[in-house]
């Protein structure tokens, strides 16, 4: 088995189709086919279960996707420093993202990173915080943006952004919520929140218990802009980071306020492997998803309304919306 093999065997597992990964290798399908059978022949192991919708790996195969794919890394990661020297920033870079992050900044910040970098081939995927770390451990990505898990991580770790997550709710004056909210107070209205499987999630939950609630909510939601639509045009509200909801709130679908209390807020790190080189094309890449996601929290910032202080003043950061006239909350649960 050469390098060659690998990277062929490697992309057959990701795609799962013959013809679309024959199309990104660059080579005609009989070719493909045939660098596996030798695969298969060599290791005595079928690697792939084949159907009329593409194949799918055997446990063969994804053990040795799981064996090979770190090997593969560091050989491009070896090219990539190569050319590196002649003043070149290329290769491929494999990022996982948070939905939060994902579903807000990655439009924009691909669009930087191909204009900036034309030699870097992006390969951007997003998931839940443990998937993306079990993906960098396993070598299927370079790196990924995940918020702080509560486990201890066996990978390294640079901190990122920390950001508040905040009350909203659609953007209408009779349903400005009070200036004096706090978690506690959740209990008392209709969510829409992610599921239990979302990483914001068991951020919320666990603050819900620290303040003595346990927080039932009446939709569960794993798409943030969908959370976002859905409060823009009904009673429910939610709680998700600044960044998930700028654009409905640069827009004014929505409200937004943060807690009288202790902060709510979510730490996103990136997380890559210890025993792997970062390449400078994912450093560079880094770096532009860095810059945007924390433009997109400060920017969704001027937007959020401070709680009210003692003094029944409200402190608002710059350039923010003042909040309609305190009036009580329209949303509450009816009483059982």
């Amino acid at each position: 088995m050469d390098v060659r093999q690998m990277q062929y065997f490697l992309c057959l597992a990701e795609t799962r189709h013959m013809t679309r990964a024959a199309r990104r290798l660059n080579i005609v399908q009989p070719a493909l086919s045939m660098q596996i059978a030798r695969l298969e022949a060599e290791f005595g192991q079928k690697l792939f279960d084949r159907s009329a919708h593409g194949v799918t790996p055997t446990r063969a195969g994804e053990t040795l996707a799981r064996l090979v794919a770190p090997i593969v890394r560091d050989v491009e990661h070896a090219i990539q420093e190569m050319a590196r020297l002649d003043g070149r920033i290329g290769g491929r870079v494999a990022v996982g993202l948070v939905t939060s992050v994902a579903q807000s900044t990655l439009a924009s910040s691909t669009a930087t990173i191909v204009a900036r970098y034309p030699d870097v081939e992006l390969s951007a995927c997003e998931g839940y915080t443990e998937t993306l770390l079990d993906w960098v451990a396993s070598g299927q990505l370079d790196l990924a943006f995940v918020n702080v898990p509560r486990r201890r991580l066996s990978l390294d770790a640079v901190h990122v952004l920390d950001e508040d997550m905040v009350f909203a709710c659609r953007n209408d004056p009779a349903d400005a919520p009070p200036g004096d909210l706090t978690i506690a107070q959740l209990e008392r209205f209709d969510l829409v929140l992610p599921s239990r499987r979302h990483g914001l999630r068991a951020i919320l939950d666990e603050r819900a218990a620290e303040a003595g609630i346990k927080l039932k909510p009446r939709l569960e939601i794993d798409t943030l802009p969908a959370i976002c639509d859905v409060i823009a045009s009904t009673d429910l509200v939610t709680v998700l980071p600044t960044i998930a909801l700028h654009q409905a709130l640069a827009l004014g679908k929505v409200q937004a306020r943060r807690f009288r209390g202790p902060r709510l807020s979510r730490s996103i790190v990136v997380a890559h492997h210890p025993r792997r080189a970062i390449s400078a094309a994912a450093m560079a890449v880094v770096e532009v998803l860095r810059q945007d996601m924390v433009a997109a929290a400060a920017s969704a910032s001027r937007f959020i309304v401070d709680p009210l202080q003692a003094d029944g003043d409200p402190s608002m950061p710059a350039g923010a919306p003042r909040a309609a006239p305190r009036r009580a909350p329209r949303r509450p649960k009816p009483a059982s």
